[in-house]
């Protein structure tokens, strides 16, 4: 079983004036990152949110494709859903996955804009990927919503991933979109 997890994270994130902010659970993000995440090897995917209406709804679109009328229409797809654990924080995500890899996990920030001692390039994160695949250090990859993850969970974190460069002087990628290009750049084959 690979080292990696990701988490979405609802709370702490900013909204557009820079604000600390929670934001709404939504399918698409549930059930694209999620698929995502179990076509790279994953282990797990956690929805971070305080609020405990958002977890009854990410239980109720999990279920739908485990166990009711989604996994026996597209039987495949409970694979990826099966990955999704929705949990109130980052500290309770962390800890999860401090149990289950044997060790607190490198955690790996992205952000659209990143500057500092903390960045960290795709290539040095690629080795990082391999290593938790590898299972000598486990990673967990941290996706913001909003306008992007609070101040207070990038200077936490280990490393915060080099953004993806946008063209033509735009760079305002879905998390879904961002979620999958980094899955490749780190996780791909090359």
């Amino acid at each position: 079983m690979s080292a990696i997890d990701c988490a979405l994270l609802h709370h702490p994130v900013r909204d557009r004036a820079g604000a600390v902010v929670t934001t709404s659970v939504t399918n698409l993000d549930v059930h694209d990152i999620a698929r995502s995440a179990r076509n790279y090897g994953l282990s797990r995917y956690y929805v971070v949110t305080p609020i405990e209406a958002q977890h009854t709804l990410v239980r109720r679109i999990t279920e739908h494709w485990t166990h009711g009328a989604g996994r026996r229409r597209m039987p495949e797809r409970h694979e990826a859903l099966e990955l999704c654990h929705p949990v109130e924080s980052l500290e309770l995500a962390l800890a999860d996955a401090a149990q289950r890899h044997g060790r607190r996990p490198l955690v790996i920030a992205t952000a659209a804009r990143s500057e500092g001692p903390k960045r960290l390039s795709f290539e040095a994160g690629r080795e990082l990927a391999e290593a938790a695949r590898a299972g000598t250090e486990p990673v967990l990859i941290l996706f913001g919503t909003g306008h992007g993850l609070a101040n207070i969970v990038l200077d936490s974190a280990d490393h915060v991933l080099a953004p993806i460069p946008g063209q033509f002087g735009y760079n305002h990628l879905s998390v879904r979109a961002a979620a999958a290009i980094i899955f490749d750049r780190l996780l791909g084959a090359r």
